[in-house]
């Protein structure tokens, strides 16, 4: 499956990439196996993404909870909670 990620704000910062692009050997995938998956390749992405962190993801810029499946093609982007008044 192949997937586009995008990284937003402290999160981008974090990871020092904007986007890029997977190629999983799975027909779907949990968001939180892809979020854990993604913090185990190496320290930077493991600050930016671990699982104790408050993080927001989208995918098909639609909100969802970390136990949505994502499927082939997908957009899924992850981001700070943010505040807003």
């Amino acid at each position: 499956m192949k997937l586009t990620i995008k990284y937003f704000a402290s999160v981008r910062e974090q990871v020092g990439v904007m986007s890029e692009i997977l190629h999983i050997d799975a027909a779907e995938l949990a968001v939180e196996s892809l979020r854990a998956a993604l913090a185990s390749r190496d320290d930077r992405m493991a600050q930016a993404l671990h699982a104790d962190r408050p993080i927001r993801t989208a995918v098909n810029q639609e909100m969802v909870s970390g136990e949505f499946v994502v499927r082939d093609d997908s957009e899924v982007a992850f981001f700070p909670p943010v505040t807003g008044g």
